[in-house]
């Protein structure tokens, strides 16, 4: 699942559009919970070296809360990365180039939108 797939994915399943706070930073993503504004993802165009990956330029990730044990496990397969610029017992960063499979990625969604909810 890529980044837009993602995105169109979060407006169908909880109808909630993108929030860009940051003017310097148009293109990262909030989505947050329409009651309490907690966000429960965050997509971003970041750089490869910010992860520790290898070659140049960008790649779109986004940012899950997640269960702190799940994430234990999680960190030690492909495509999961401890969470890049969020506290990394709460929160956890998954490529949004297809190294995760859609309805791992959308499980790990729903987790994170429960979590952050009231």
């Amino acid at each position: 699942m890529n980044r837009s797939e993602f995105e169109k994915f979060i407006f169908e399943r909880y109808g909630v559009t993108a929030d860009h706070p940051w003017t310097k930073y148009r293109d990262n993503s909030v989505f947050r919970h329409e009651d309490s504004k907690k966000w429960f993802a965050l997509t971003m165009n970041i750089s490869r070296s910010l992860l520790g990956l290898d070659g140049e330029g960008n790649i779109d990730v986004v940012n899950l809360k997640c269960d702190f044990y799940l994430l234990c496990s999680l960190i030690e397969d492909e495509g999961f990365y401890p969470a890049y610029h969020m506290n990394k017992n709460n929160w956890i960063t998954v490529l949004l180039d297809g190294s995760v499979g859609r309805e791992k990625l959308c499980n790990l969604l729903e987790l994170s939108y429960k979590l952050t909810s009231k």
